[in-house]
């Protein structure tokens, strides 16, 4: 199947679908839907699609991939332990580090050239909800081959809290990407991605920002690329210029239940411990999840889309970042706001008790090109844009704090 005769792409273009030419892949058959379901018009966003969960749940004894031999559902029988309904009007609650299988709403016929990459969305990594995409015949997650024709299934890892889920929520977002034919198969953390430096050669287009003001392209070369670093000062909260005294959350151990399907149920006091200002540093606890923030600001520009990508495990015994995309348009505001959005940090330590102090690098901006600016941007019009200017650290399925007890953080 050609590209051109199944998505509106400029000749000899390469790159990242946005909105409207996903809007036209769903309307050819690209992303196969349920005619009796159509995707919500809150679903798509500037570069990506959020996929939504199917019928039930499948309580598994272990992951695993179906390799390139296999369909999903004949590798599933081997590894189910229990069947959970989605569709009641309660849903159904998921274990804590409990493996799930569910099969999503959404499936995939792409043409030759065009592959996909899946990534949590910002609100389920900040729930410390591991999630990925599984596809048949695949022996890789969240990636996606080129032509690929099938359905798509998210693996569902609740590691801090019970939750509740129903048919219909939106865990994962998936890209639609058009291959670069002469780089073709290579990935995209070096060949084909943009160079930040050239991204952020003029203020108009510059993506990272430091005390209100965009680094240097020397000093990001001299990173080694757009590097994030954490603040551990609470110096990027967006307080009117105090320091914020509270510089990140720590998940509770031994919540109660976190309810998906009614976020107002769900006050953050119960589930969060803030984490206060401290002479700049923090010991992570080994397997505790925190919610940190970026010392710089981020603006995404039009012609890409970014990617915070899991740091180096051989800089630390730690992993930051489960959710990682940055839809065109994060970060941009009218001229009188300040540059940049802070990037929350989804951190947590393995093995040891690790130091992090404030200013230490924690994760690595990767951008791609936009085939088309998208019509729509993030943070614009009616846009379903939950963290524009990060007035809040935590989850859409929390409530504002309420009360004394917690730090009011968010408006």
């Amino acid at each position: 199947m050609e590209i051109k005769k199944t998505l509106d792409t400029p000749v000899n273009s390469y790159g990242v679908l946005a909105i409207q030419q996903l809007q036209q892949a769903v309307n050819s058959g690209v992303v196969v839907v349920p005619e009796e379901e159509p995707i919500p018009v809150g679903s798509y966003q500037p570069a990506s699609i959020d996929l939504r969960l199917g019928n039930v749940a499948y309580r598994l004894r272990s992951s695993f991939l179906p390799g390139p031999a296999n369909e999903v559902v004949t590798k599933l029988h081997d590894h189910v332990i229990d069947v959970v309904p989605l569709d009641g009007k309660q849903g159904a609650v998921l274990e804590t580090n409990r493996p799930y299988l569910i099969p999503l709403i959404e499936g995939l016929r792409l043409p030759e050239g065009v592959k996909a990459r899946a990534n949590p969305k910002s609100s389920t990594g900040r729930l410390d909800i591991f999630t990925r995409i599984i596809t048949d015949f695949s022996s890789r997650f969240d990636e996606i081959r080129p032509g690929y024709t099938g359905p798509l299934f998210v693996e569902v890892i609740s590691r801090s809290f019970t939750v509740r889920l129903r048919k219909g929520l939106t865990l994962n977002q998936v890209r639609l990407i058009v291959e670069d034919p002469k780089v073709r198969g290579l990935e995209l953390s070096g060949e084909t991605s943009v160079r930040a430096s050239e991204l952020h050669s003029s203020v108009n287009t510059a993506v990272i920002f430091d005390n209100n003001l965009p680094l240097s392209v020397q000093q990001i070369e001299n990173l080694g690329g757009a590097f994030l670093r954490v603040d551990l000062a609470g110096s990027s909260a967006e307080t009117g210029g105090e320091p914020d005294e509270v510089v990140g959350y720590r998940a509770r151990r031994g919540s109660g239940l976190v309810d998906l399907t009614d976020p107002e149920r769900n006050d953050p006091s119960d589930f969060w411990e803030p984490l206060w200002r401290d002479k700049g540093r923090l010991i992570l606890e080994p397997e505790e999840f925190y919610l940190l923030r970026s010392q710089e600001h981020v603006r995404i520009p039009a012609s890409v889309a970014g990617e915070l990508v899991a740091y180096d495990p051989a800089s630390g015994e730690l992993r930051t970042h489960y959710a990682g995309f940055f839809d065109p348009g994060f970060g941009e505001f009218e001229e009188e706001h300040p540059p940049g959005s802070c990037a929350v940090l989804e951190v947590r330590a393995h093995d040891v008790p690790f130091l992090i102090e404030n200013g230490q690098q924690v994760g690595k901006l990767t951008f791609e090109p936009m085939i088309e600016h998208p019509v729509q941007l993030y943070g614009s019009g009616e846009m379903n844009s939950n963290y524009q200017g990060q007035p809040r650290m935590l989850s859409k399925y929390f409530r504002t704090f309420r009360g004394r007890q917690m730090p009011l953080l968010f408006h």
